[in-house]
């Protein structure tokens, strides 16, 4: 198990994920938004969604985990 985490601190803008898929290292689960910028999270390691930890709309710190990974 693993964790995708937040790298600032900003307002989860777009999940382009869903529970169930399966993800590839460097693809884009995430946007965040943080002083009118987005800024795209990737996933650092390849595996299936388990869980998204974090919905569209709600602020999150660096180092939060956004989403969790089987």
């Amino acid at each position: 198990m693993s964790y995708i985490q937040a790298s600032m601190a900003g307002n989860v803008w777009k999940v382009v994920v869903s529970v169930g898929d399966q993800v590839e290292q460097g693809q884009e689960v995430a946007i965040l938004e943080s002083m009118k910028m987005e800024i795209p999270i990737e996933s650092e390691v390849a595996g299936t969604v388990k869980a998204i930890l974090k919905p569209e709309g709600e602020f999150v710190n660096e180092g939060d985990h956004l989403i969790e990974l089987d």
